[in-house]
């Protein structure tokens, strides 16, 4: 924050020095994830116009992560803004053997692949376990989306991203209390999986006499299981990118909304991205596919506690 356009300059000249040295560096710029697309973003362009190869690392990203410093660090937009720069691939990563993971895809792009692109990672400071790596799993991190667990009689599938990881877990874990057995899917990039759907989507059109192709989200996010419950610490917009190729029902919880000042507890209860509003909204999609009585989502409304009514200065 004391000097983003000279780092950004610092960046550009470091990541272009396989062209103007012949020397290739791969430069990790690292700042709070507000202080990026939102204030230099035309210098990301011109990293992109000229080429640029390397990492730009939001860090302590998410509208209800950075709690308690101003609004003006509390992100939950830098995605959407990321996606707008055709050159950078945006990667939220909840696990530290994702973030391993993705690096290394990256440095293999710019290095061994020469691809001229630009890898933006948003990372966290919440603590929380990191779990071994599971076997066979580069290739769905890489995509932009894996399973973590559930089985094949799940009627609930959750989506996860970073730290809100947590919540989804801890959610899975009520849900399956009321016997409601649930997939959890950790989704590491929103954008690549939107670039291989549209592009998939694009090949389809193009060859209607043709056997038609499937995405990555549309092979995996499929009717298999009738609701999705997608949960994110950015903007509803972000996980609504794949909407249209995830079959059933697809429900959407996000950051809309001013940054706020409170604890990650109170934020999170506000935004109803926790535990709690998680059940709920699987819940009550359960109940409106008539899977479920609606007496067991009301009843999860006393025993967990939750309040329906919001101030909201944001709301029409």
């Amino acid at each position: 924050g004391i000097n983003e356009a000279g780092a950004m300059s610092t960046f550009i000249a470091s990541g272009t020095s396989y062209s103007t040295q012949v020397c290739a560096t791969i430069p990790f710029y690292i700042y709070y994830s507000m202080f990026g697309f939102q204030r230099v973003a035309d210098l990301i362009w011109s990293a992109a116009d000229s080429r640029t190869r390397g990492f730009l690392i939001g860090a302590t990203a998410g509208r209800t992560t950075l709690n308690g410093e101003g609004l003006q660090h509390q992100d939950g937009h830098s995605h959407l803004m990321a996606m707008t720069n055709p050159a950078v691939r945006a990667w939220d990563p909840a696990y530290a053997y994702e973030l391993a993971t993705i690096i290394k895809h990256g440095v293999d792009e710019m290095c061994n692949d020469e691809k001229d692109v630009i890898h933006y990672i948003t990372v966290y400071n919440e603590n929380h376990p990191m779990p071994a790596k599971p076997t066979g799993v580069d290739e769905g991190i890489i995509r932009g989306l894996y399973r973590i667990s559930g089985n094949d009689d799940a009627k609930v599938r959750l989506l996860g991203s970073g730290p809100i990881m947590l919540q989804v877990e801890r959610a899975a874990e009520i849900l399956e209390e009321l016997n409601i057995s649930c997939e959890i899917w950790s989704v590491t990039s929103y954008g690549e999986l939107r670039r291989d759907a549209a592009n998939i989507e694009r090949w389809n059109r193009l060859h209607p006499s043709e056997d038609t192709r499937s995405s990555w989200v549309t092979e995996h996010l499929n009717d298999h299981v009738g609701t999705t419950v997608a949960v994110s610490d950015n903007m509803m917009a972000v996980p609504d990118l794949i909407r249209q190729w995830v079959s059933g029902d697809y429900v959407v919880l996000g950051t809309d909304g001013f940054g706020r000042s409170d604890t990650r507890e109170a934020l999170r209860r506000f935004f109803e991205i926790d535990a709690e509003h998680i059940v709920l909204a699987s819940l009550s999609s359960l109940v409106r596919r008539g899977e479920i009585e609606s007496d067991v989502y009301a009843d999860a409304v006393k025993n967990l506690d939750v309040s329906f009514e919001r101030d909201d200065i944001t709301s029409i």
